[in-house]
């Protein structure tokens, strides 16, 4: 009975370091929520999650306690690359491209 007992309370224990582990596991992860393409200058607003640090087009920029962004891009005529890159504390890094014609 007390090798089941050891079992269970074992198996709550892996599951519970794999829970709490997750965002390590998982790395940084940037979603853009929405733009005002195509007003000029735009306004990109996302989530950044276990990230320490943020950039725009190489140009870092601040979340706020949730992961919260917004940043405003001015335009030029024709193709227009935005790139948001983070990375953890862990080195690990993610990114994310729009790509936007005016």
């Amino acid at each position: 009975m007390s090798k089941k007992i050891g079992i269970v309370l074992f198996a709550i224990i892996i599951a519970y370091a794999v829970w709490n582990g997750r965002n390590l596991l998982l790395g940084p992860r940037i979603k853009v929520l929405s733009t005002n393409f195509p007003e000029n200058p735009i306004t990109v607003r996302g989530l950044a999650k276990n990230v320490s640090f943020i950039s725009l087009n190489d140009r870092q920029i601040y979340a706020d306690k949730e992961g919260n962004f917004s940043e405003e891009v001015l335009l030029l005529p024709g193709y227009n690359i935005i790139n948001i890159s983070g990375r953890d504390r862990f080195g690990q890094e993610t990114s994310y491209t729009l790509k936007l014609y005016k």
